[in-house]
């Protein structure tokens, strides 16, 4: 099985037309996600041209595609201004699951998008994320899919980057995956470490998680404390960072340290605490899942 997306996935890309919508719409296309539609305001009526001769229509409103398709999930590729707006018009046309790529979307904007999100009870994954990756299921959002293979191992990162190096390292070593999971490194996101560690927790696939966190505000440390009470599977992590100056935002708007709560050195404690063992570098979570499974 897999979390959150998989081949009952029904996906409208809104932002189609742009240069990064257009590229990954195909990509995912390709890799064999069921993308149903597309979304671009005053595009209506066209369609995109997916790989091997397939094509999708385009709609004007996430109302109009949704009515067409009865698609559940969809995927934004919207600049920063428009991107809040987009999110909710896809929760309000009834779309349970948003992944939002979108980076730079203003924290006042995500406080309105995320109690609204939670009062129609869908779920929001981002912004400023890669997106979910099942493997040999489906696609949403810019992983590569070629670098995983399906298998045991769940993976939940905030770091974009560093999804995709373990992942590799994990299907180098013959270790596949579930379903991996970019959560987003916002100050404010929708889907947080311990939303994907308890549904990980109830997939009977998943066997062991790993869990990527880095610096920057509590959410390792209250995750590693949901697996220390909440979980029977076995977690391993990485932390980046390490050598991040005191006081200093490093890439991620959320990765700025506030006292000692979040550096490095603190969430490792937390972890080891809690029974999770740590990679010292990334390349080093291949063992420690091997430990485990």
């Amino acid at each position: 099985m897999a979390i959150f997306v998989d081949r009952n996935t029904r996906l409208i890309v809104q932002g189609i037309t742009g240069r990064d919508g257009s590229f990954h719409t195909h990509q995912m296309m390709e890799y064999g996600t069921c993308v149903v539609a597309g979304v671009t305001p005053g595009k209506g009526g066209q369609s995109f041209e997916g790989p091997a001769g397939r094509s999708v229509p385009i709609f004007d409103t996430m109302d109009a595609a949704v009515a067409a398709t009865s698609a559940n999930t969809s995927v934004i590729y919207v600049p920063p201004a428009f991107a809040a707006d987009a999110i909710m018009e896809a929760v309000g046309a009834g779309v349970r699951l948003v992944v939002a790529i979108t980076e730079g979307i203003p924290v006042l904007d995500m406080t309105r998008v995320w109690t609204y999100v939670q009062d129609h009870g869908a779920r929001l994954v981002g912004p400023n994320c890669p997106g979910l990756l099942s493997p040999d299921r489906a696609r949403v959002g810019i992983m590569p899919g070629h670098i995983a293979a399906a298998g045991p191992v769940g993976l939940v990162s905030r770091s974009g980057t560093l999804t995709y190096e373990v992942v590799y390292q994990l299907t180098r070593a013959g270790i596949g995956q579930t379903t991996c999971i970019g959560i987003g490194g916002d100050p404010i996101i929708g889907t947080s470490f311990i939303d994907c560690l308890d549904a990980f927790e109830a997939d009977p696939d998943t066997r062991a998680v790993v869990v990527i966190g880095e610096i920057g505000g509590t959410d390792e440390q209250e995750a590693a404390r949901f697996v220390q009470s909440g979980m029977t599977k076995p977690v391993v992590g990485f932390i980046a960072g390490q050598t991040a100056p005191p006081g200093r935002r490093m890439g991620h708007a959320g990765a700025i340290i506030s006292g000692s709560a979040g550096t490095a050195t603190e969430k490792i404690e937390t972890f080891r605490s809690c029974g999770i063992a740590v990679a010292n570098r990334p390349s080093d979570v291949v063992g420690l899942v091997r430990n485990v499974l």
